[in-house]
């Protein structure tokens, strides 16, 4: 369950096998979405979602805020996992099958609760 400044959003995600995963999405009552939050929803996780094109590809770069404030993720959606695709030079390490990274696991174990001393 998501919620925009505007819009509702029902998701639905699969378990990761590499980098793909099965997901739906459905938008729902912005109202509706706000009362499920409120009623169902154990923790929070908030972040600003940018779009950015680059070489015709979008990504989503999502800035954490709260306490995963300082940490930026970037995805890109592929039609197949082997597609090729460039990488922006803003892109930094590759976290894909990383579980901290997860939105799950953000919301238990913060950014700012990491060790960032660890190479």
């Amino acid at each position: 369950m998501r919620q925009t400044t505007s819009q509702g959003f029902l998701t639905i995600k699969g378990i990761s096998v590499g980098a793909v995963r099965t997901e739906f999405e459905y938008e729902i009552p912005f109202k509706e979405a706000g009362e499920l939050l409120d009623q169902f929803s154990t923790a929070e996780l908030s972040k600003i979602r940018y779009k950015i094109t680059f070489d015709g590809k979008v990504w989503e770069v999502d800035e954490f805020l709260g306490d995963n404030t300082g940490l930026i993720v970037a995805e890109i959606e592929l039609l197949t996992e082997d597609e090729n695709f460039s990488i922006p030079e803003w892109v930094g390490v590759e976290v894909t099958g990383d579980r901290k990274y997860y939105n799950s696991s953000l919301t238990s174990h913060p950014y700012q609760n990491w060790n960032h001393n660890e190479k």
